[in-house]
């Protein structure tokens, strides 16, 4: 297909499969939430979603297969990029060059490594934090799996840095997809940036609050 033998081309797929894996992200922190009304919350959550197995795998390959995409063509983009320029890292044209936008390689290839530490975890209950049993409802004690996990130190501080990488990540990526897809100018550059990182501040705030009311002690068994 032409738009894959096109830099251009492959620049829009990693950009639109970027865009997706934000409304995955915001989708996942809406349920996440839910452990803030307690057991109840996050397991009837839970529930739910074991109740729909067909749409939640099918929804999950489709992500998976979005982040695959994703990496691989910003993993080209990237050798290539330095291939034509070994001097720099190549930022797109007017996007002023910062520590975020110079290493997304590093951020994204770090914020996959953990969305792969996190499947085991979470979903195939794979690492030996993981507390896996049912509530007094006789539904998957969600609660007590993310409270136990999150209640160890060194995992909760692991998964703070994995959210400050996507913060650096979404920070560049967010404006630079507008960028890519042609939907900016030398005056809405400005706002685009500052405007993908208050996303992305908002996004990485968000998340690390789960982790950190468990370690306070705001949220316990």
């Amino acid at each position: 297909m032409r738009i894959l033998s096109s830099s251009v081309g492959r620049k829009i797929l990693m950009s639109i499969t970027g865009q997706l894996l934000i409304i995955f992200i915001l989708i996942h922190l809406i349920g996440n939430s839910t452990i803030f009304f307690g057991p109840n919350g996050i397991n009837a959550y839970a529930e739910h979603l074991h109740s729909l197995p067909p749409l939640v795998w099918a929804f999950r390959l489709f992500m998976l297969a979005a982040i695959a995409v994703h990496i691989c063509y910003g993993v080209t983009l990237t050798l290539e990029n330095k291939a034509a320029n070994p001097g720099a890292y190549a930022v797109k044209r007017n996007l002023k060059a910062s520590f975020a936008s110079e290493n997304m390689i590093w951020t994204g290839l770090l914020v996959a490594g953990f969305i792969i530490y996190h499947l085991i975890q979470f979903t195939i209950h794979g690492t030996p934090d993981v507390v896996v049993g049912l509530d007094s409802a006789n539904r998957p004690d969600v609660f007590r799996m993310v409270v136990t996990s999150f209640g160890n130190g060194l995992i909760a501080l692991a998964y703070m840095f994995a959210m400050l990488m996507l913060f650096l990540h979404l920070s560049h990526g967010i404006p630079s997809f507008l960028q890519t897809m042609g939907w900016n100018n030398e005056k809405t550059i400005p706002a685009f940036g500052t405007g993908g990182k208050v996303i992305s501040a908002i996004l990485m705030l968000a998340y690390i609050s789960i982790p950190a009311v468990i370690l306070a002690g705001l949220l316990k068994l």
